[in-house]
């Protein structure tokens, strides 16, 4: 098997002597690198990306300022842009093409139980239940975990200023219930990786044997600990 950094020219196929899965979902809280890590796939892949799309959504700034009184129409607001993502693949039949997601479409109703309160709550789900969000299932599904000092380090580092009122509160919640989701997630083979010491930017050997570990999973919950 061959595996470059992800910088190769993108009709060179870049990996050979492994079966690829066909679609991987990465996910993970705040600033963990999820994005980041779907792009390099992406890149090492030649697959093409679906991502999230946090800077159009115009709610997501007064959310972290505010979140009591915003976080209704953030959530809204992201749950249909991911509807709008969704049904488009659909109508222009792309699900059959390789691709690497920064979201699973599952971890909507994760932040909608984190943010809003028991009525908000009841209405989101009314919404969630009449849209069609039938999305593919992935074929391994990447999920990045990292202490919260890891996470608050990360997002200052990437200096987005709408990210400056994120509480630490706030991340430490997302974490748990990203725990608990994962915890009981079996829909697809799962790898588990504790990125508070892999730097998969500025550290190819890094990317290379993460990249290495996750083409060896067909199947079952994995879990990677570089270092352990």
């Amino acid at each position: 098997m061959v595996i470059d950094s992800g910088e190769s020219h993108p009709h060179e196929p870049v990996i050979t002597g492994k079966t690829l899965p066909r679609f991987i979902a990465v996910e993970g809280n705040i600033g963990v690198g999820k994005t980041t890590l779907a792009k390099k796939l992406a890149a090492t892949f030649n697959y093409d990306t679906l991502l999230e799309q946090p800077q159009d959504n115009p709610f997501l700034e007064r959310f972290y300022q505010d979140p009591k009184s915003f976080a209704l129409p953030t959530q809204l607001h992201f749950l249909l842009q991911r509807s709008q993502q969704i049904q488009a693949l659909r109508q222009d039949d792309l699900f059959k093409p390789v691709r690497v997601s920064d979201f699973l479409i599952d971890k909507d109703q994760l932040f909608a139980e984190v943010t809003l309160d028991a009525d908000e709550l009841a209405l989101y789900e009314q919404v969630y239940q009449h849209l069609t969000l039938q999305a593919p299932k992935p074929d391994l599904v990447v999920y990045l975990q990292a202490p919260l000092d890891v996470l608050q380090e990360r997002i200052r580092n990437r200096g987005i200023a709408a990210e400056r009122a994120i509480s630490n509160e706030y991340l430490a919640s997302l974490n748990e219930a990203y725990t608990n989701f994962f915890h009981y997630y079996d829909q697809a083979p799962l790898l588990i990786v504790n990125s508070a010491d892999i730097d998969i930017v500025d550290r190819p050997e890094d990317y290379r044997q993460l990249v290495e570990y996750m083409l060896t999973i067909t199947s079952g919950r994995h879990y990677y600990n570089p270092g352990y």
